[in-house]
């Protein structure tokens, strides 16, 4: 049976046709934000006094008065029932790593016996939902189960269906944060903070300073039907057992190729979603896999960005269906080929447009550059650790260092052009470094950075964290992970040596107003300059432009000081070591409670998904695996007694050479399984009794994660030698190729 349901769902995918998509008559840019109550909806909804306090929440990080709430739900609310829409929800981020929402409809009791519409803006402004069932990390007890979800003014309003759509951040009820959200809006603040106060020195009208982020999701799709006859691909999001597809992407024929007919209308399809969610996506393309594909924005604001790729992730589920599809986000669904990413570019601007990863056309503006170059630097150094901690799970453990990702190891590529230049920097003397000359203003004594463009800066793919230009590039992220955990914590590492940064040349200003008196010099830029070339020769370790995937490079990043754990759950502590620690709570990000709940949660979190790729792994092999491959083996012995009856001795044992030798093959790979199989389920209850979650961690990590790998091996040969018609699952030749 479950060999007849292979063929047919096969067949089906070869049968399939692209769904039509009709697209808006209007060009793309007219129904950018049709369903975002965006500034052009609020100045059409709210009265004027109230726009210009929403426009001052979102542009300057102002209280919103709530007594201006009421008039903000009322012009919601208008626009909302006027697109069809009956109900609202806050939309939150919890530790699940997915998004959650409670719908509510608009009625109320009208006092007479019937019902009228009403929104709030109590409703608007604060909600409160279970929180027993989410993650805490033991901050909230089973039976405490209030938890509360406030609106983010920052992060505009949107429709799905007949829903309006309030992103939130959600707290307990004692105050500590129990999402994403909350930490990253902190996070955010900070390093505004500390950027605009360093932003001073050389221009004191800067006001704000912009976390930047762009991100670039890979995916896999997969026929719906082949999807649903693999429980594996079901249950856990990656094939626990498959050999390779004869073909599959040594040809680099897929990557940038053509894409395919109903590829090609589910992302014109999710494009036109995208669009009018005001998701500003703009790339599509063929990625290095068979059936993987990227899709990415233009840059936005790191707090709006990280809530578009949450929202695009779950808008591409749910179109992918409409086409027939499945869509994975697992790292690393398939053996053998490569796993997807996210990569974030990230950097920081100005409020009045700059760049601050950029060069300049001035000697002030290329030491501005060179400033916040070296102290990006600062922060990724001190917290290698913790930068890696932030994208590690256990689905991403699968795809880092597999020498088609970046490694396991953070570092960052800089380039030849900006490595000599911050070599120069910190090596030559600093009074030939940097001068006066006359009227001409400063001058300093480095190469001609404007130059430094991108098209001078080559890439490198096995760098973690790469500068490309004008930005760097976060490609350690996982495809199906949260961007808020990286970018809470880069946001967090650059705040901090910005910080510290600033101390030590405030410092270091009095002795060089003192020694420069009566000269024509800035003291302020020899002070930046000195502290500059300190942090140049200190942070040198976490520089590095070679081949991230060689032997050589993780002996040499062990004698840099640089973390190179590869277990999932001790990276992750991480986060509680006493530098990490302060670094949270000094910025005001999180506290120390916060950060050991989280850590509970990640080992939780990571212990489960194990447990259940186990469970799943013994179930397919106990249930499918060995009873088609001892059936085949019956078949294979009914033939050798066949034989045997026809010819003679000598000859049936010449006839039956190939048969006995498979039906050896067979008995010994499922005996090997069966004892696999029983040695992982013992290992797995002895784990189980393990109390701590940290240590239950680390056991599921070292004693059953490793045992996938040898079952995989064995059912992976058996595909190879059973009988094609009686193999139970899709295998990854019909999985890989879309028709």
């Amino acid at each position: 049976m479950a060999n007849e349901l292979r063929f047919q769902v096969v067949g089906e995918a070869f049968k399939k046709k692209p769904v039509t998509v009709t697209a808006p008559s209007e060009k793309p840019s007219v129904y950018f934000g049709k369903k975002v109550f965006n500034r052009q909806k609020m100045y059409k909804y709210l009265p004027k006094s109230v726009y210009d306090q929403m426009i001052d929440v979102i542009e300057n990080g102002t209280r919103l008065d709530r007594t201006v709430a009421d008039a903000v739900a009322a012009g919601m609310m208008q626009w909302a029932q006027e697109n069809g829409v009956t109900h609202y929800t806050h939309w939150f981020q919890p530790l699940t790593e997915g998004t959650a929402e409670k719908h509510d409809s608009f009625i109320e009791h009208d006092g007479k016996g019937g019902m009228i519409e009403e929104f709030s803006g109590k409703l608007l402004v604060q909600q409160e939902p279970d929180a027993s069932s989410f993650p805490s990390g033991g901050i909230r007890s089973t039976f405490e189960a209030r938890g509360y979800s406030a609106w983010d003014p920052t992060s505009p309003v949107f429709i799905m269906d007949d829903t309006l759509i309030i992103p939130t951040v959600f707290i307990s009820y004692s105050g500590e944060a129990l999402d994403y959200k909350a930490p990253l809006l902190r996070a955010l603040k900070a390093v505004n903070t500390a950027a605009t106060e360093v932003c001073h020195y050389f221009d004191p009208e800067v006001r704000k300073v912009v976390s930047n982020l762009g991100w670039e999701q890979e995916y896999f799709l997969v026929d719906e039907g082949l999807y649903a006859a693999r429980p594996d691909l079901l249950l856990t999001g990656r094939t626990l057992m498959g050999h390779d597809s004869a073909k599959n992407q040594q040809m680099d024929d897929h990557y940038f190729g053509a894409i395919p007919e109903r590829v090609q209308a589910f992302m014109k399809d999710l494009e036109i979603h995208a669009l009018e969610l005001g998701i500003p996506v703009k790339t599509r393309h063929n990625e290095v896999a068979p059936n993987q594909f990227e899709l990415a924005p233009i840059f936005e604001e790191t707090n709006l960005a990280v809530d578009h790729n949450m929202l695009l992730m779950s808008v591409m589920k749910k179109v992918a269906r409409k086409h027939g599809f499945r869509v994975l986000l697992h790292e690393k669904p398939f053996a053998g080929i490569n796993g997807s990413g996210k990569h974030n570019n990230w950097s920081l601007s100005t409020d009045n447009g700059i760049l601050l990863h950029a060069p300049g056309k001035t000697p002030e503006q290329n030491l501005r550059f060179a400033t916040f170059i070296v102290e990006t630097l600062m922060g990724v150094y001190r917290h290698n650790g913790l930068l890696k901690a932030s994208i590690m799970s256990a689905t991403n453990a699968h795809r880092l260092g597999a020498n088609e990702a970046p490694p396991a190891i953070i570092s960052s590529f800089l380039g030849k052009q900006l490595s000599e230049l911050l070599d120069h920097i910190e090596k030559a003397d600093r009074e030939n470094l940097l001068t006066m000359d006359g009227k001409q203003g400063m001058k300093m004594d480095i190469p001609e950075i404007p130059e430094l463009l991108i098209d001078n800066t080559d890439r490198n793919r096995t760098s973690p964290f790469a500068f490309t230009g004008n930005r760097f590039e976060f490609r350690a992220v996982g495809s199906e992970a949260n961007c808020a955990s990286a970018m809470i914590a880069l946001n967090s590492a650059v705040a901090e040596a910005l910080v510290d940064f600033k101390k030590r040349v405030d410092a270091r200003i009095p002795q060089f107003a003192k020694t420069l008196q009566g000269t024509e010099h800035n003291p302020v830029f020899h002070a930046i300059i000195d502290v500059l070339r300190e942090d140049i020769k200190t942070c040198k370790p976490i520089r590095f432009d070679g081949n991230g995937y060689s032997d050589e490079w993780k002996a040499e990043a062990a004698k840099r000081g640089l973390d190179t754990e590869t277990s999932c759950p001790k990276i992750f502590e991480r986060y509680l070591d006493k530098e990490s620690i302060q670094m949270f709570e000094s910025l005001g990000v999180m506290t120390q409670k916060e950060l050991e709940a989280r850590n509970e949660v990640k080992w939780e979190t990571y212990t489960k998904k194990i447990q259940i790729e186990a469970r799943v792994l013994g179930d397919l092999s106990m249930n499918h695996i060995i009873p088609v491959a001892t059936s085949y083996q019956g078949q294979l012995l009914r033939n050798v007694e066949r034989m045997s009856a026809v010819f003679p001795a000598e000859k049936a044992q010449e006839l039956n050479a190939r048969n006995l030798k498979i039906i050896e093959e067979i008995a010994q790979r499922t005996a090997t399984i069966e004892a696999q199989v029983e040695e992982l389920v013992s290992a797995r209850k002895v784990a189980n009794k393990i109390e701590d979650e940290h240590e239950k961690a680390i056991a599921y990590h070292d004693t059953i994660a490793p045992m996938f790998d040898t079952i995989r091996y064995q059912i992976d040969k058996l595909e190879l030698i059973v009988d094609d018609a009686l193999w139970p699952l899709p295998k990854y030749r019909e999985l890989l190729f879309i028709r």
